[in-house]
């Protein structure tokens, strides 16, 4: 059984940093792409960053300059550095990760807490 576990959510001042991992455990026998996406209260879930396993990262309009995101294709993990964060930040981030054979996988998310 394949398993996503995300960590370093929590509560920031605006133009604070956070680091949020990822890591996929479990019967994987390829990763096509890992992103990161998020949820604020009373608004749909959107693409924050993604990155193919040829290293190819795109990320949502509002997020560019300000998050970067990496992967270690070895450990299976990706992070989201999250620098200048904003209130309008605040949201559920959620780990998904597409593996061959076995589609999309979704993380429970992380609580991250941008404050004024």
């Amino acid at each position: 059984q394949v398993q996503l576990v995300e960590s370093g959510g929590g509560l920031v001042q605006a133009g604070g940093s956070l680091r949020l991992s990822c890591a996929a455990s479990g019967s994987i026998f390829s990763i096509n792409a890992m992103a990161w996406y998020r949820q604020a209260p009373g608004k749909q879930r959107e693409l924050v960053a993604r990155v193919t396993s040829g290293g190819k990262a795109d990320y949502a309009d509002s997020v560019k300059g300000r998050f970067t995101i990496y992967k270690d294709s070895a450990k299976k993990m990706v992070d989201l550095q999250m620098n200048s964060l904003k209130p309008e930040d605040t949201a559920v981030y959620y780990c998904n990760v597409d593996l061959t054979f076995l589609g999309e996988l979704w993380g429970k998310g992380t609580l991250v807490t941008v404050s004024s």
